[in-house]
């Protein structure tokens, strides 16, 4: 950890880099892996991992059937539904819980439209922390029930996920809890680059021609960047994939960006879309985003939540891959990329599918653990009431 640099961009967000050598890359060949095996390019010091979930180490499936229909020979699923909680957002939780066990933590909030919350929440579960939790008052009842059972807090907010975002970052400031905000801390970047470090491997030491995957806030678009860029700085590659970025149709802020289109109404209603994971009006690092899918010769596209349920089905009945449609949104995307030249079936792909349906089971959660709240002196008020 001590070669280490960090700096800010133009927009404000904290970048991490490392004393790049072939060497931080270990030379063997994974079998079972996890995401620490990549510790020399994460800012995590010697010692013993505390975080006790298993992390990364997902599979990269051919999924022969699926090749076969689409007429794609050399295409590729990352599974990261096979994570904890069923998401890629584990891996993020993860890092940012293990840099605050190390330094005595005992709070991690963040707000989420549901993925990355329920990681939060299982995550600290695990490790022995208190999670306080932020979502939009729509967010779905399944994941609120997921949230709450595994004895997190949490807090509805009525002006919906930038105000969420907004009031989980003022109280990590107010009370001193651990961020874990996506965007915000650089820790989850620096976790979820390394998916690009296991395609990297598990393709043989090679990349993929194109990789495709959802977006909300931005910050797994920009984590894979990072990731291959890093393997460049290694030595141990020449050239990055290029990336393609999948919006659901009515929730396209960073579509619209990219084609400089001014957007319609319809095109920013994140309660019209089937892909609650990735309805994100204000994309926490969206320039960023849109920046290094310039660079690697990529692009950014909006799929109808038609074109999403279809890939659900598509995955489950050609791949076995469980996805809901916010996870599913890479292949929902791919025969659109191929239609507008932007992919060739005869490429090496990579589809990411970030995410599938959960719901709790067992007991009912303990009343009181939702609330509903306008202002960060609700939030103090009723965690003092529990005490």
């Amino acid at each position: 950890m001590g070669n280490v640099t960090r700096s800010l961009d133009r927009s404000g967000c904290e970048w991490l880099q490392y004393d790049y050598r072939s060497a931080l890359m270990t030379p063997d060949r994974p079998g079972s892996f996890s995401m620490w095996r990549y510790r020399k390019l994460l800012p995590v010091a010697d010692g013993p991992v505390r975080y006790p979930l298993p992390i990364g180490g997902t599979p990269l499936l051919p999924a022969p059937a699926l090749r076969k229909t689409l007429g794609t020979p050399r295409l590729w699923i990352k599974d990261e539904t096979r994570n904890p909680t069923a998401s890629n957002k584990d891996r993020a939780t993860a890092l940012v819980i293990e840099d605050g066990l190390r330094r005595g933590m005992d709070t991690i909030t963040t707000a989420s439209t549901g993925n990355a919350a329920v990681a939060t929440a299982f995550g600290a579960a695990a490790a022995g922390m208190r999670a306080v939790i932020f979502v939009s008052a729509d967010c779905r009842p399944e994941k609120l029930a997921l949230m709450a059972q595994a004895g997190a807090w949490v807090f509805q907010v009525r002006d919906g996920y930038a105000a969420a975002v907004d009031l989980s970052r003022a109280a990590a400031r107010s009370f001193g809890w651990l961020d874990r905000n996506t965007g915000a801390n650089p820790l989850t970047i620096e976790a979820k680059k390394t998916v690009a470090f296991e395609v990297w491997e598990q393709l043989g030491r090679r990349l993929p021609d194109l990789m495709i995957l959802p977006v909300g806030d931005g910050p797994t678009l920009v984590a894979l960047d990072k990731g291959f860029t890093e393997l460049v700085n290694c030595g141990l590659t020449t050239r990055k994939p290029r990336l393609i970025g999948i919006q659901a149709e009515h929730c396209q802020p960073l579509v619209r960006a990219w084609q400089d289109t001014p957007a319609k109404p319809a095109d920013l209603d994140p309660t019209a879309t089937v892909a609650d994971g990735i309805a994100v009006l204000r994309p926490a690092i969206g320039e960023a985003a849109l920046t290094v899918t310039r660079q690697s010769g990529g692009a950014m596209m909006a799929v109808t939540d038609t074109a999403l349920l279809s890939a659900v089905s598509t995955l489950a009945d050609t791949a076995g891959v469980n996805a809901e449609p916010a996870g599913a949104a890479a292949l929902a995307g791919l025969n659109n990329a191929i239609a507008h030249g932007l992919a060739d079936p005869s490429e090496s792909v990579v589809l990411l599918v970030t995410g599938r349906e959960t719901k709790a089971s067992g007991e009912p959660a303990e009343q009181g653990r939702v609330t509903l709240i306008d202002t960060l002196d609700q939030v103090e008020h009723a965690l003092t009431e529990s005490h």
